[in-house]
């Protein structure tokens, strides 16, 4: 399994929103230029998570975009699966007798665990986790 560059770029996309939230809509340019990400890029992963209702977007000279709710409320498999649909390592675990074999497949036991592992981490990590390690890192960073 791997993690295309809008499932992780939204997920930096959503950080960003929070670490920058100060009531108002932020601009997709604004984000651009802090996560070193094309607008045009931004723009094809924000509809994406406009449509799933995490974020709100207004049009205008003071336009941009916001959380709809609190960075402890979504958790990282919430913006994966949005962007990138399940996150089962094979497919077999998602759709029960898609194989001829899954009766007697002696390893899909195996998928099915690795499987819960990957859920059960990703969805145990808030965008509110994420949002205070980056507030550490940034509090970490002095010179003496």
């Amino acid at each position: 399994m791997k993690i295309s560059t809008k499932g992780r770029y939204a997920l930096r996309m959503m950080l960003d929103l929070s670490l920058h939230d100060t009531g108002e809509f932020i601009s997709l340019r604004d984000i651009s230029q802090r996560q070193n990400i094309t607008v045009k890029y931004l723009e094809q992963i924000v509809t994406v998570l406009t449509r799933a209702g995490f974020v709100r977007s207004q049009r205008g000279n003071n336009g941009g975009y916001k959380l709809t709710r609190e960075p402890k409320e979504y958790t990282v498999g919430d913006i994966l699966r949005v962007m990138e649909g399940s996150l089962n390592p094979v497919a077999c675990v998602a759709e029960a007798g898609m194989c001829d074999m899954s009766a007697d497949c002696a390893v899909l036991p195996f998928w099915k665990n690795f499987a819960k592992v990957i859920n059960n981490y990703v969805d145990s990590v808030t965008l509110q986790d994420l949002k205070d390690q980056a507030l550490a890192m940034i509090g970490n960073d002095f010179v003496i």
